[in-house]
């Protein structure tokens, strides 16, 4: 049984004013969707490869396909999710391409995730929750794709099941299987002694 996505209309209302305002050749439209999306879309870019420089590629890439196929954008969906949609579309392939020479990197630098200064925490457990980011990090590059592509958009991008179903083009069920073998393989790893 499939569940409607619920958008407020506002938001398909400005989605819509975008689209229109792009067909008729506004550059600002396009500079819109791109400064709302662009930080989104990276975020799944280095998590589903875990690489900075294939994630900026991957983001270019993106808005590339975004800028040439908006004008074709039918409403179907929220915005946000066919971005998505575009952007895991196009690091699929590219990540395929590259399989073959690429190598998952083990250390990262601690900026490689978006990183804000914590004013709650005192520096030690600053230090543990960097420590904790970064073992999720390592976890999520050793699940196998289709489980980490479902609990990124859903954990750490914050779609609901309904658009990660819509931008990952399956049911809403396969989706939570998907997010529940994903988190129990994350944990699995995280956890080994259990």
């Amino acid at each position: 049984m499939a569940t409607a996505t619920f958008v407020s209309c506002d938001v398909i209302d400005s989605d819509r004013e975008l689209v229109e305002r792009h067909r008729y050749g506004d550059r600002a439209a396009f500079e819109e969707v791109y400064s709302r999306f662009a930080t989104m879309v990276y975020n799944l870019a280095l998590r589903l490869g875990g690489d900075e420089s294939e994630a900026a590629d991957c983001t270019q890439e993106t808005f590339l396909r975004v800028y040439r196929y908006l004008g074709g954008f039918r409403g179907k969906s929220s915005l946000k999710t066919w971005v998505f949609r575009v952007a895991l579309n196009c690091c699929r392939s590219r990540y395929k391409r590259q399989a073959a020479r690429r190598r998952v990197v083990e250390s990262r630098d601690a900026e490689s995730l978006e990183r804000f200064a914590d004013t709650v925490r005192d520096p030690e457990q600053s230090a543990m929750a960097s420590d904790v980011s970064e073992r999720v990090r390592c976890a999520l590059l050793e699940v196998p794709v289709v489980f980490r592509e479902a609990v990124i958009l859903r954990d750490l991008q914050g779609l609901s099941y309904d658009e990660v179903a819509s931008v990952l083009g399956i049911r809403i069920g396969t989706v939570r299987s998907r997010i529940a073998r994903g988190r129990e393989q994350i944990r699995r790893i995280m956890e080994p002694d259990r």
